[in-house]
């Protein structure tokens, strides 16, 4: 199949020739943002004007307007809406099977996402939205190709993705709900079959550990040249492809030596350089040793394929502009206001941090998707280029201490280059507030998976204080004084700790994340019971 595979590479480089020309105009993306931008709402506007959602918001009158007009005046129709607000119509194109709701005709497939403190949501994906995520899928082989990434050399192996690990369970309506990784899974054809790994089969698996077992026997003696999948769950299955070649008495003891010709890394859904170290490790054998040649990071979602690393090193993702999704951005500190400020992605500024709100060609009309961004790069001056700091909902402010996912990311990144690279493996981990009590100052509990010197934990908690302190101002301030905030409490758990909790909720499997921190201590508490056997008291540090 090796020289057929390498042909569809080929072909398939061929037909993105156009397109990589074009995405390298980066003249044409910056200084022509705002157009792109109102085309894709007069489309959007245009095609579900006949819907009972258009009707109510007189989408007809739109018709005509300039890019600039459409905007303001899409914006005086259509109020920001959460998911609630929206429930009642989505419920009945879901569970009712009813057609021309919010979007043209019967949305026959739904993705369901998993909550972390709230429940299960499910999201419409229309025929036009997976037209679209694989346009954006082609952008993602077309920027690995202005990488320096050869497709006929990658097609000559396999490529691995990581997915989610449900099926998709079809309601007497003839709607299909499940995980997005499982409703796209189940769309894949030939050519694209030829060279997929694992296969269908185990791709749509419910049962996670076994999944994981069954991918490494098969890709072990594979020929892996492209693997995509959340960081996380990617390590989980190159550690046991590694542990796997041990148990079978087998020399490699890298994940360079098991697929010496794996070329890029796509990953996405969670910061990278938390786990970059570990990843180092398993492709070199060492934490400062070389990383897998080319990573790729991009931002994909239920309700759309948001943005694409453009430019190797950068941690800026290019937002996709002309994908049929309209975006705005509300400033953070108005997302709970009753009229909020929202700007397109040419009006924003750099240095504030925006809620990401999304119209899109399923059916979503001005809708919070939850992420918090910042801008890298704004229009003309180069395409817009975000990155992702934490979610709206998911903070620690119980002291004034106005602490963001990022804040924690980054404090654990700088901590760990402070310990011996060989001594230390770190997994997930997630913070929450610790509440103050008789002998017990307010402060921050930090809960880590760590695999090795326990003594080591007091250097990192104060190189997390110092990294937190440097990142944020509040956060110092609350630190100062005899009477402030106590240092961090650094709390070790057993590697797997966090996907152990995730399996006792039933959210074990490659789409779904551990939440880096909240402003409360009921995910900590769960998860360090589960890590600990279940034998710590849950009202230790309990307010």
């Amino acid at each position: 199949m090796g020289q057929g595979a390498a042909l569809i590479g080929a072909g398939l480089r061929t037909m993105l020739a156009r397109r990589t020309r074009s995405l390298s105009d980066l003249n044409h993306w910056g200084a022509g943002a705002r157009r792109i931008q109102g085309e894709q709402l007069s489309w959007l506007v245009r095609h579900a004007s006949e819907t009972i959602f258009g009707r109510d918001h007189d989408f007809a009158g739109l018709f005509g307007e300039d890019s600039a007009g459409v905007v303001n005046a899409f914006r005086d129709r259509v109020p920001i809406q959460t998911y609630d607000d929206l429930l009642p119509l989505l419920s009945r194109m879901r569970e009712q099977g009813e057609p021309d709701v919010t979007w043209p005709g019967l949305v026959r497939d739904w993705a369901q996402t998993s909550g972390t403190t709230s429940g299960d949501k499910f999201i419409p994906v229309s025929k036009e939205m997976l037209r679209h995520n694989r346009k954006a899928s082609y952008d993602v082989f077309a920027n690995a190709m202005r990488f320096g990434v050869d497709l006929p050399d990658v097609f000559s192996g396999k490529l691995l993705f990581l997915g989610g690990s449900t099926d998709v369970v079809e309601n007497r309506h003839g709607v299909r709900t499940g995980d997005l990784s499982g409703i796209v899974t189940s769309l894949i054809r030939w050519p694209i079959s030829a060279v997929y790994m694992p296969g269908k089969d185990i791709a749509l698996m419910s049962d996670w550990p076994v999944k994981i077992d069954r991918m490494a026997e098969r890709c072990l003696d594979a020929d892996i040249r492209w693997i995509a999948g959340m960081a996380s769950w990617s390590l989980v299955l190159m550690e046991r492809m590694v542990e796997l070649a041990h148990e079978r008495g087998r020399p490699e003891r890298t994940l360079r030596e098991l697929w010496p010709s794996l070329r890029i890394f796509v990953h996405g859904g969670v910061k990278y350089t938390p786990f970059e170290r570990r990843v180092r490790q398993m492709w070199s054998g060492s934490p400062d040793g070389d990383d897998i040649p080319t990573r790729l990071e991009v931002y994909a979602a239920s309700e759309g394929f948001i943005a694409v690393q453009d430019t190797p090193g950068d941690p800026g993702l290019r937002l996709n502009l002309d994908h049929r999704i309209f975006y705005e951005f509300v400033p953070l500190e108005e997302i709970d206001s009753e009229n909020p400020s929202a700007f397109t992605c040419d009006e924003v500024e750099k240095g504030q941090r925006y809620v990401v709100v999304m119209s899109t060609c399923a059916g979503l009309w001005r809708y919070i998707i939850g992420d918090v961004v910042e801008f890298d790069t704004i229009p003309p001056d180069g395409p817009p280029r975000l990155r992702i700091v934490g979610r709206h909902r998911h903070f620690i402010n119980a002291f004034g201490e106005n602490l963001i996912i990022e804040h924690i990311e980054n404090a654990v990144v700088d901590a760990l280059k402070t310990l011996p690279s060989d001594d230390i493996r770190i997994g997930e981990f997630t913070a929450a507030p610790v509440y103050p009590g008789e002998g017990r100052r307010a402060g921050l509990e930090l809960a880590v998976e760590w695999e090795g010197d326990a003594a080591l934990a007091d250097r990192f908690s104060q190189a997390v204080d110092e990294s937190l302190k440097s990142q944020n101002v509040d956060y110092g301030v609350k630190r100062s004084g005899d009477r402030g905030m106590a240092p961090p409490t650094i709390t070790t758990l057993p590697l797997g700790s966090f996907h152990r909790w995730l399996e006792s909720r039933g959210k074990l499997g490659g789409q779904h994340k551990c939440p880096r921190c909240a402003n409360h201590r009921e995910i900590i508490d769960s998860v360090i019971n589960i890590g600990r056997g279940n034998n710590r008291p849950l009202n230790d540090v309990h307010s």
